[in-house]
């Protein structure tokens, strides 16, 4: 059950009640008074308004940031940086059940995963925290003649602008909040107008943690209303982007007036690979969820499956039965497995999908569907589904469904799975499931994918970078290439003969 006290504090949340966004230290509205309604997607309750932000307001939350980033937050040194974001961690921990639950509410992950994700972001909060103390340029010997002395510098961009997606508001905000602050730049945030309601809930935490006015800013509304004016400013000098391709696309182009530095973090079509010699007992419940997490609602979903031959019945056979005894129901009740999509949109959208499988000539294993209990009509759901006798070339095969959807297929050969897991556009990530060591290198090494997960899946890591190849981004997240992205770097050179 959720805890009384998390329930008063949510009140506002559940009660349909507006929030405001955050510019500049302030609580304000939209300049044109417009707001955007937030959803539960379980259900279809109204949670809260949130101002529908526009160009107007990106104005002010970006002249807001650029007050602040040469005002008081340039003057902080890398210790009171560090000590800031170590406060921000202990917050979080304390309001952990809000936090998670607030999530779940918004979004629909079911609690129990919502509240498995606090190691990862109190681990996200803490490692930039001691990355702040450790950025440093280097003392570089030069060929020049005389005495000349050549080091390099490491110094913060300066206002960065976030895009963050819906569907895990929580960790994309401090993705893209904590390597800003560990890096002394200030950020003007856009989450999703599908789930705003956490990263107005980390505003406040932001705001008892003593962030100076201005550093972190919370802007809600659309992505054209909001997001597009965000990507476009003259004034932001770095763009991060969580979401699809194609406004990955867009924000290229947008950010091509100034030259910012852009980041994106995009779609996928990730492979899974399940050899013959595979633990089944292992690889059967990590491979299905490796799409069923979130409703299928991730970019480093594996939706595509590669399963060798001489195994392949008896493990379609079993993913379908775990598949079967999945519990969808409402994310607020801890023994839900698989919660709601986030909209009747996004929910259309993937039954559009499960129609063109068996008229491609997919066979149905489990799934397919809208689910017909009561308790769901209410709600964005679609049955876990598994796809059989699919080819490479069929829609379900190629294109990102961000649903609950596995497409499984046979392969002969290591050379030949290679070969069809790299044929994509994307490569985000992939999986391997082999008790050979050496094919877990072997084709580890071969994939196009900027994440390889061997006997696992959706291991993320504040150490380790996260990113993509070719069209599922580039930039990277996590580790300490992250924080450099946050970065220029100046070469100094003085003469001292």
């Amino acid at each position: 059950m959720i805890a009384q006290t998390t329930r008063n504090n949510l009140r506002r949340i559940l009660d349909g009640s507006h929030r405001q966004m955050f510019i500049g230290g302030e609580w304000v509205d939209a300049l044109s008074g417009a707001v955007i309604e937030s959803r539960n997607p379980a259900n279809g309750a109204l949670l809260a308004t949130v101002p529908a932000g526009s160009q107007a307001d990106i104005d002010r939350a970006v002249s807001a940031a650029r007050v602040a980033f040469e005002g008081p937050w340039s003057r902080f040194k890398p210790y009171e940086r560090q000590v800031l974001l170590l406060k921000i961690a202990d917050l979080f921990e304390r309001h952990w059940d809000e936090l998670s639950l607030s999530d779940t509410l918004d979004m629909g992950m079911p609690i129990a995963r919502t509240r498995a994700g606090k190691n990862r972001v109190l681990g996200m909060l803490r490692f930039y925290a001691g990355q702040a103390t450790a950025l440093h340029g280097e003392t570089i010997a030069n060929s020049l003649p005389g005495e000349i002395v050549s080091y390099t510098r490491r110094e913060a961009l300066g206002v960065v602008g976030a895009i963050i997606p819906w569907n895990a508001p929580t960790a994309a905000s401090i993705w893209k909040i904590g390597p800003a602050l560990a890096t002394g730049c200030t950020i003007v945030l856009k989450p999703s107008e599908e789930a705003p309601l956490t990263p107005l809930l980390i505003a406040e935490l932001m705001a008892e943690a003593g962030v100076p006015a201005g550093v972190v800013n919370i802007v809600t509304g659309t992505g054209s209303n909001a997001g597009a004016p965000l990507a476009s400013h003259p004034d932001v000098d770095k763009i991060v982007f969580t979401g699809s391709t194609a406004t990955g696309q867009s924000i290229i182009r947008a950010s091509a007036g100034n030259l910012k530095r852009v980041s994106l973090e995009l779609g996928g079509k990730s492979p899974v690979i399940v050899c013959e010699d595979a633990d089944l007992e292992r690889a059967v419940p990590t491979a299905a969820m490796a799409v069923f997490a979130n409703s299928g609602q991730i970019c480093i979903a594996g939706s595509r499956l590669f399963v060798a031959r001489a195994i392949h019945d008896e493990f379609v056979e079993r993913l379908g039965a775990f598949a079967k005894g999945l519990r969808l129901g409402d994310g607020i009740d801890p023994g839900t497995e698989i919660g709601p999509l986030i909209s009747g949109r996004q929910r259309e959208r993937v039954l559009h999908y499960l129609g063109e499988g068996p008229a491609e000539g997919a066979t149905l294993v489990a799934g397919g569907g809208r689910p017909d209990r009561g308790d769901l009509a209410q709600g964005h759901y679609i049955e876990p589904t598994v796809f059989a006798g699919v080819t490479d070339t069929m829609t379900i095969a190629r294109e990102e469904i961000f649903g609950p959807v596995i497409a499984a297929m046979p392969f002969d050969t290591i050379e030949e799975v290679i070969q069809r897991a790299n044929a994509t556009p994307y490569g985000l990530a992939a999986g391997i499931f082999t008790q050979n060591l050496s094919g877990a290198h072997r084709i580890s090494n071969a994939l196009k994918a900027g994440s390889v997960w061997v006997n696992t899946y959706h291991a993320i890591d504040p150490a380790v970078p996260f990113g993509g190849y070719k069209m599922s981004g580039y930039g990277r997240e996590g580790g300490i290439e992250h924080l450099h992205e946050y970065l220029n770097t100046k070469g100094v050179f003085i003469r001292i003969d």
